[in-house]
């Protein structure tokens, strides 16, 4: 009786929508004016020892196993409560977060494979044809995902305002194409390196049949144990996510330790402008061992490392469009993702891509360019930002 009553007060205040939930016993409540946008089914009691110890899980794996079923969009239920003052996700006894992660190269490797393994073919089935899995840039508002994501890559590379012949690092490189396109395109000379089985043997067929063995190099090792010459310019996209809170100052240290003097990087990453935090399903289901860095400790260890910042983008609201579109993607293919997945796995991803676009969309993480550079800030690049517009 107890836990009912306080999982009804928990719903009471969690959103700033109207919804309306029913109840395991077959009561229905409407909260909030007007008609409900969303509507929740709880099939089965949750108890709230559950919720106090981690909301997130809790609530994730009800949802996963249809406990709790939701009629409606899940992006614009979990939006509404990121903006409710009240909700489990923003009320400090709601909020669990947990124990520091494990990030020596071996559980590295393992966090980056349980996700990034999932097959090459599950990614072409809802990925655009660059088959590139981070935040696209919309210059336009027509602009198709492909062409978003193409953007995005001649705007990482234009910023670092490249010279023809130099050497770039591309620290985790994914499928390839921002390295193979700085190889084809400008003219560089490009080392790429995963710790993705899947995406090393990819990129490493795609260096051949695009004829750049001369020009490209893929490497299947830990980013901390790369043993080159040092680069003029390193690329990271999406990775300083998973090297956990602890590792932080080693992977700046280690980005600053691969700069030639002088030498330009682009970190492109999830960052909360409200300081550093785990979520707890995200961790257990989708990516072991995350953590998204706060924006003053990026800035903290970028100058700690000997560099300094040039210039700092925010592109949040593109998150959201690119994760927006990735979830109308899936959802166009669910036929052929179920050939691969069962339906508890499906409805795991379906959570995971329309609540990383709520939290996008509610300004609860960002996702941040960092162009910064190893000694006085952008001192080989030109005096004005108009260099990285121009075609």
């Amino acid at each position: 009786m107890l836990d009912n009553m306080i999982f009804k007060q928990l719903m009471k205040h969690s959103f700033t929508i109207p919804v309306e939930v029913t109840y395991p016993n077959g009561k229905t409540e409407k909260y909030g004016n007007g008609a409900p946008q969303v509507k929740i089914k709880v099939n089965e009691k949750i108890p709230v020892k559950d919720l106090l110890r981690n909301a997130s899980i809790t609530l994730g794996e009800a949802y996963m196993d249809k406990k709790i079923e939701v009629s409606g969009s899940l992006q614009v239920l979990i939006n509404s409560a990121y903006e409710s003052a009240n909700s489990f996700l923003n009320n400090n006894k709601f909020k669990r977060f947990l124990p520091k992660q494990s990030h020596s190269e071996e559980s590295s490797k393992n966090d980056v494979q349980s996700h990034y393994d999932l097959g090459n073919d599950f990614y072409k089935l809802w990925l655009d044809k660059t088959m590139t899995y981070s935040c696209a840039y919309f210059e336009k508002p027509d602009d198709t995902l492909e062409k978003a994501q193409m953007n995005k890559v001649h705007h990482i590379l234009k910023k670092l305002d490249p010279k023809p012949g130099s050497s770039l690092l591309d620290i985790g490189c994914g499928w390839g194409t921002l390295m193979l396109t700085a190889a084809r395109e400008y003219n560089m000379n490009v080392v790429g390196i995963t710790l993705s089985e899947e995406q090393y043997n990819a990129v490493k067929q795609r260096i051949k049949d695009e004829g750049l063995e001369d020009q490209a190099e893929v490497l299947l090792e830990d980013y901390r144990e790369l043993d080159h010459l040092p680069f003029d310019y390193i690329t990271s996209v999406g990775m300083f996510e998973h090297v956990g809170e602890e590792n932080l100052g080693e992977y700046f240290n280690t980005i600053s330790r691969y700069l030639k003097s002088n030498g330009v990087a682009l970190i492109h990453g999830i960052t909360r402008q409200q300081g550093g935090a785990y979520n707890g399903w995200i961790n257990k289901y989708i990516f072991p061992g995350g953590y998204v860095p706060g924006l003053n400790e990026n800035l903290t260890h970028i100058i700690e490392s000997g560099m300094q910042v040039a210039d700092i983008e925010m592109l949040r609201r593109h998150y959201q469009r690119t994760l927006e579109m990735w979830t109308d993607n899936f959802h166009k293919v669910l036929p052929e993702v179920r050939k691969m997945h069962d339906e508890r796995f499906i409805r795991m991803w379906d959570l995971y891509l329309q609540a990383c676009a709520a939290s996008f969309e509610s300004g609860n993480i960002d996702v941040i360019q960092y162009l910064i550079s190893k000694g006085p800030s952008a001192r080989t690049l030109p005096m004005t930002r108009d260099y990285m517009y121009k075609d």
